[in-house]
């Protein structure tokens, strides 16, 4: 595969290599960075030469810092909303085959992984993060909502922890990651050539990863556990910003900054995003990636798509003009029907795992 397209593939003895390789974008994906991915995978499959598949990025503090904002704001800006839908098509079907995929498939994550980047590691047989691992799924920051997946995985992590980390976008570190089993493994980074060369030589990949696994300790997030399924199994957005703001005691300050970011987002993406929370508890991942698809394809038009991202890539001192601009402005109804409305060219998922 061609450098320029900010992926390469390789075989190397037993394995396929995967090295997200786009530093000057964050290694940022591409709808043409989803399609390469989905066509080796399908072409390593069946192939009986390939033990497992390992992923890996050239950057040295970043895996993958989402999908590509920059491309996305020039397609809204050419009102391109069926090429940003094509986008997502390409996104989303990854992640269903990365599902049926049953041979090992182990991405080393030793920096930035967010938004796409975690759609493309988590749905593997393992996943390995280092020393530097940091999660998030910030979108509705940018408008938007958690998506490649996130309807499935978030309502799934233990207690209230899933709408918390939809609806705040926050960042988390490997101790957390692991404790909310989004990685398989916490392993030094200096140890991530001793893996791509075991799955090269077909060694069993389990028992390594295994003996390799450190204690990465209990994270950050597990003194405000408490506080967080208190106060986020409240049943709306304005609940949990109540119970925030009324917070006293040792999680006061927590919930105050907590509150403060909160309200940052786009007030219609928090809404959509607890909607997705309360939806996802009951759908599997296929049926949550056509959710998905459906929402997202009733957003890329709309100006919070549109500001949100236009305003991430105008950088930090630019602040969306979110249209409405409070919770109490938006209309519930509206947030009903983009769940219920269906849409044209729905996504479709193939059983099938071939070229």
């Amino acid at each position: 595969m061609s450098e320029a397209l900010g992926i390469t593939f390789e075989e190397v003895d037993r394995a396929g290599v995967v090295t997200l390789n786009r530093p000057s974008r964050l290694n940022a994906l591409s709808r043409e960075m989803f399609e390469a991915l989905s066509a080796h995978y399908r072409r390593w499959a069946p192939a009986p030469h390939i033990y497992g598949v390992v992923m890996q990025s050239a950057h040295p503090s970043v895996f993958c810092s989402g999908g590509d904002l920059k491309v996305l704001n020039a397609l809204n800006e050419q009102g391109a909303t069926e090429a940003i839908r094509e986008f997502y098509r390409a996104a989303y079907s990854h992640v269903w085959l990365l599902e049926k995929f049953i041979r090992p498939n182990v991405p080393l994550i030793n920096g930035l992984c967010f938004g796409g980047g975690v759609g493309i590691t988590l749905f593997g047989t393992h996943c390995v993060a280092g020393e530097g691992y940091r999660f998030a799924m910030p979108q509705v920051g940018i408008g938007f909502l958690p998506d490649i997946g996130g309807t499935y995985f978030l309502p799934r992590l233990f207690g209230w922890t899933g709408v918390y980390l939809a609806l705040t976008g926050r960042t988390v570190g490997p101790a957390d990651a692991h404790r909310l089993r989004l990685v398989s493994h916490y392993i030094p980074a200096t140890h991530f050539g001793v893996i791509k060369d075991a799955l090269a030589d077909n060694h069993p990949i389990d028992r390594l990863l295994d003996g390799l696994h450190r204690d990465p300790g209990e994270g950050e997030l597990v003194r405000h556990t408490p506080a967080i399924d208190r106060i986020f199994s409240a049943g709306s957005v304005e609940e949990i910003l109540a119970r925030l703001d009324a917070e006293e005691g040792e999680d006061a300050a927590w919930a105050k900054e907590t509150a403060a970011e909160l309200r940052k987002k786009s007030p219609t993406s928090l809404k959509i995003a607890f909607a997705q929370m309360q939806a996802g508890k009951s759908l599997d991942l296929a049926q949550a990636l056509k959710l998905e698809f459906s929402l997202a394809s009733h957003l890329v038009g709309t100006h919070d798509y549109r500001e949100g991202i236009a305003a991430r890539i105008g950088g930090k001192g630019r602040v969306p003009n979110w249209q409405p601009a409070t919770l109490a402005d938006v209309d519930d109804e509206v947030i009903e029907r983009l769940f219920s409305t269906p849409i044209d060219g729905e996504l479709e998922l193939d059983e099938r795992l071939g070229p």
